[in-house]
This record gives structure tokens, C-alpha cells and sequence, in this order.
């Protein structure tokens, strides 16, 4: 996103899924009792680094808030340790940072309906990088004259802080629940190759990426661009001090530079549209992109997800 680092989830209308992100775990997700079971499937492994592993539910502080009027399709909840008390949503409502998810055990068979399949190899990639340029002292900082280019520079990925609205909390979360394979673009940015492995790749919110992440991404014959504003910005980084940098794109270094790649299937202008109430998928070279953004979304649009698996 390309200009506020707030993020402002209004009232009940944005829940996030408190996930601290990782590079080389995914989870198999199974139905059991309308339970999600996690089983990490360590041959998928390219690194043993545990403190790298995804953590797909992390539980609030607080009282717990059960929301009944969000989703026909799940339980949704937060907890009052995650209500803001500093801000209002402009119609009076309570603004929350992280939201939570569960199964309803009447919803077993549409659970199924819409779960991954293996009938095409799937790879989502979950994106740490721009999890990590929002990060407080991060790229959003640097953006509003707030710091000089330290925030910019070798800026170290945090994996204590939670993937939020604007990495793709709520569309992560659900397609872990539905069973879908997540890898952190931190494992991409390692070995870009591995893409080629997969039938299809699904992109969240992958603002910042590297060059040959982009490349990768772009030449893979079947890529659905779930998030607008996918491959905005280049960035470096650094296996070594486990940090990023920014390149090029968002207006740096010049303020010309809108898209780092200059990409010519560019579409952050439709990032804006978070209601997604004419959401479509059209085609582009090399997949299909959802015209719309859709972390509130895809929290209850059976057809929605019905269209993900189907692509």
C-alpha cells in the first residue's frame, strides 16, 4: 500500500489473524470435529530453523469477544487485549488490531467443498518482506520524512511481530484452514527455482519482493494475484543479517518511480477496494488478478474461495 502506515481496521469489519511469520514450514491442514489438526511436513524443509516456523494461532489477551454478524462461514472473535482504546472507526465503532478464527462444526461439508485439493500443486506465498517494511521503524516511517534512510537499510525481519491487514492476515489464515501449503517469500527469495515445481502459485499482498522473486513470479505460466498491489516495490535481501532493503519503487529513489519493476500489469490503483462488493478475477498473461482487496472478503465469500481453488 502506498501511502499510510496506519492501519485502521474498522469496528467488525476487518478481523486479522495474529500469525508470526516464517520461511521454510508449511502446514497440512486436516478437519477433525471441525478442529483445525496442524501437521508440519518436515520434508518440505530447506532450513532447520525452528524459531522460523510458522505460527498459525496465536492466542489474544483479554477477555474473549465472540462477533456473530461477520461470517455465516466461520467463528470469528477478538480479544479486548487487542481493541485499540486510542481510536474510534469514523461511525462510532471499536477498532480492533487482530482478530481470530475457528471452524463451525455445521459447516464440515462446505469445509471440504472448498479445501485444497492435490489435483493441482499449489504453493501460497505468505509476505514477511512487506510484513517487514510496515514494521514500526520500517520502510512506512521512511516514507513520511520520519527517519533517514536507516529505515530503509538492512531493516531486520522480526518474526515476533504479527502478520497484520496489510500482509494478507485474514486470506493467509483462511487458506491454512482450508488446507492450502504456506511458504514464507523468504524461502522463495532463497531459491526462486522452487517455483517451478508448483502447478500454481498464489500471491497475497507481496508488495516488496526481490528482482528474481519478480522474475520467477512473472515467467510461472500460472499465477493468481489474490492481492492488488502484488510486486510494487524491489528490495534486497540479506540471508545473512536476515534483513531487507529497499531498491526501487514507491517513489524511491526518485518520485517518478511508482513501480519498481515498471510491470506492466501494475493494478495498486484497485488496492482502495476493500469492500470487493464486484470483486472478479481477469486474465493477464500469466494468471488471472482479483480487482479488489480482499482481507474482508474472503473471511465469508464461499464463492470467493469456491473461485481460488477453482483458478
Amino acid at each position: 500500500m502506498k501511502n499510510c502506515l496506519e492501519i485502521k481496521i474498522i469496528g467488525i469489519a476487518v478481523l486479522v489473524a495474529a500469525i508470526s511469520a516464517g520461511t521454510v514450514y508449511y502446514f497440512s491442514q486436516s478437519l477433525h470435529n471441525g478442529n483445525i489438526v496442524s501437521q508440519e511436513n518436515t520434508s518440505q524443509k530447506s532450513v532447520d530453523d525452528k524459531k522460523t516456523k510458522f505460527r498459525i494461532q496465536v492466542e489474544g489477551k483479554g477477555e474473549k469477544i465472540f462477533v456473530t454478524n461477520l461470517s455465516s462461514l466461520f467463528n470469528t472473535y477478538v480479544y479486548s487485549g487487542d481493541i485499540d482504546l486510542n481510536r474510534n472507526s469514523p461511525d462510532g465503532g471499536i477498532v480492533y488490531t487482530q482478530g481470530y478464527f475457528d471452524y463451525k462444526p455445521e459447516n464440515t461439508e462446505i469445509y471440504e467443498k472448498l479445501g485444497y485439493d492435490d489435483l493441482q500443486k499449489t504453493i501460497v506465498i505468505a509476505p514477511i518482506f512487506t510484513k517487514t517494511a510496515y514494521q514500526p521503524n520500517g520502510f512506512y516511517n521512511f516514507y513520511r520524512e520520519e527517519c533517514d534512510k536507516s529505515c530503509i537499510t538492512s531493516v531486520p525481519i522480526k518474526y515476533d511481530i504479527p502478520i497484520e491487514y496489510t500482509s494478507s492476515a485474514n486470506g493467509i489464515k483462511i487458506l491454512a484452514m482450508l488446507g492450502y501449503p504456506i511458504f514464507s517469500d523468504v524461502n522463495i527469495a532463497l531459491n526462486p527455482e522452487v517455483l517451478k515445481t508448483y502447478d500454481k502459485v498464489i500471491l497475497m499482498h507481496n508488495e516488496y519482493v526481490t528482482k528474481e522473486m519478480f522474475e520467477a513470479i512473472t515467467n510461472h505460466p500460472k499465477v493468481l494475484y489474490l492481492y492488488p498491489n502484488a510486486l510494487y516495490a524491489e528490495i534486497e535481501y540479506d540471508e545473512q543479517l536476515h534483513s531487507i532493503t529497499l531498491i526501487k519503487g514507491h517513489f524511491y529513489p526518485e518520485k517518478e518511480i511508482g513501480n519498481g519493476f515498471d510491470w506492466e500489469f501494475e493494478n495498486s490503483s484497485l488496492e482502495w477496494d476493500t469492500a470487493c462488493l464486484d470483486w472478479e478475477l481477469y486474465e493477464i498473461d500469466n494468471g488471472a488478478m482479483l480487482n479488489c482487496y480482499p482481507e474482508e472478503r474472503i473471511v465469508y465469500d464461499i464463492d470467493l474461495l469456491m473461485a481460488i481453488k477453482e483458478f
